[in-house]
């Protein structure tokens, strides 16, 4: 044992002097390493991340390099180095998240390279404007059943609320009626495991199991449970609503091992997603008076003549409220992710600086949301500023980037529906 001890020490001792002493390209942008060997800036930059970014572009401008945890980690902040980012066959999305989804949801390489490029598009054709359009029903009626189940009167926490109605909603819609959490005891626990996860998620990204031993047995269950699911999926003879759910295609089109630890990472995706996002529209909407009136105005109007008790909205109603969905854009803009990344592959230049191959691209939508030039008051919540928009043809805002760009860009058609939905 004692000379494993010793390579891994001589290998982290010869990692540690290239990262602090090693030549950088002549024209790579400037690196922020830290003084700690390996580690570099890791506990600065994870105090206050989005601080740090801040401070770091006022101190060494719009592309700067951060060592991590052993790792480059180049930053571009101009809204014109975006495109390079996410269209230049210079990086790579795949190799930039192969990692982490390893780390996260245990799916070796081999096949996640082999089946990425199929879920991706399955998804996708999925959340095609008409394939949305057939959800709009089966969410609507799983809506007022949980709602129903909360009574008329009472207290608690908005975002306890929200996860109570909106997992297993939208767990039916995506897994099927088959596999939807029918007593208290299983949403509890559900809730309980994914919140763990979904906590942990960014941590579980980095670090192994070993330390992160409540989160790692959260991952297990959920991969169990989505095992179970897809037996349950495929043991299905009749196809609920005449339509095969999103889990349903990926198991007739995947058979790779893998397959529950996909389902895991799917359900993850729509669930850590929509309901941060329709916690915080809700949150806005009833924090502004004014916002409040005029899309409680455009709700009542499109279905006044509708059962207030059992009510479904159609994407014909959804088009009578654009005060609502720009709400809802409003709330993505002002709470999009610190960082998304890309992996360079090729050398990529960018300025006057040629970020070498190895590094993690990254860029942050929270920052470039916070433009004055694109987005004036930045900080303040203005759903008016989406009317020039046009969100029936996803024609978004310039500067706005949430949902990524290039080939890998979010679908987010189905995130968008159900916080619409939701909100009614």
């Amino acid at each position: 044992m004692e000379w494993i001890t010793l390579i891994l020490c001589v290998t982290i001792l010869i990692i540690s002097i290239n990262l602090l002493f090693g030549r950088s390209h002549p024209n790579a942008p400037p690196c922020i390493k830290g003084w700690i060997p390996w580690f570099g800036a890791a506990f600065e930059f994870g105090k206050e991340p989005l601080h740090f970014i801040q401070q770091a572009r006022a101190t060494y401008g719009p592309v700067f390099t951060v060592v991590v945890a052993g790792k480059r980690h180049t930053f571009l902040t101009l809204n014109e180095d975006f495109k390079a980012f996410f269209t230049s066959k210079n990086v790579d999305f795949e190799q930039a998240v192969q990692e982490p989804v390893y780390k996260t949801a245990s799916i070796s390489k081999e096949s996640f390279f082999e089946c990425h490029p199929a879920c991706f598009t399955i998804i996708k054709s999925r959340l095609t404007p008409g394939n949305t359009a057939i959800l709009s029903g089966p969410l609507c009626e799983e809506f007022n059943e949980h709602l129903e189940s909360l009574g008329s009167e009472g207290s608690g926490q908005l975002n306890e609320l929200i996860k109570s109605v909106m997992y297993p909603a939208v767990m039916s819609n995506l897994l099927g009626r088959c596999n939807s959490l029918k007593s208290a005891f299983t949403k509890q626990e559900f809730l309980d495991k994914f919140t763990t996860y979904d906590d942990g998620f960014e941590y579980g990204s980095q670090l192994p199991d070993m330390f992160l031993k409540e989160w790692a047995n959260s991952k297990q269950w959920l991969i169990s449970l989505l095992r179970n699911m897809i037996t349950k999926a495929e043991e299905t003879l009749s196809i609920e609503n005449g339509n095969k759910t999103l889990l349903q295609h990926l198991a007739t089109s995947i058979s790779d091992k893998h397959l529950p630890n996909y389902g895991v990472l799917m359900l993850w995706a729509s669930l850590a997603n929509a309901i941060p996002i329709t916690f915080w529209a809700v949150a806005f909407i009833l924090s502004n008076p004014g916002v409040y009136k005029i899309a409680m105005d455009q709700i009542r109007d499109a279905i006044q003549n509708q059962d207030k008790e059992k009510t479904k909205v159609t994407l014909d109603d959804l088009r009578q409220m654009p005060y609502v969905k720009w709400c809802i854009m409003e709330a993505i803009r002002l709470r999009a992710p610190g960082a998304i990344t890309r992996k360079v592959v090729r050398p990529l230049k960018i300025q006057n600086y040629i970020i070498p191959p190895g590094d993690m691209l990254l860029m942050s939508p929270y920052w470039a949301h916070r433009n004055p030039k694109y987005f004036p008051d930045p900080e303040d919540f203005k759903p008016e500023r989406w009317e020039k928009a046009d969100l029936e043809k996803n024609v978004l805002l310039e500067g706005f980037v949430a949902f990524g760009g290039g080939k890998n860009q979010c679908p987010g058609r189905l995130e968008r529906l159900t916080v619409c939905v939701c909100t009614k």
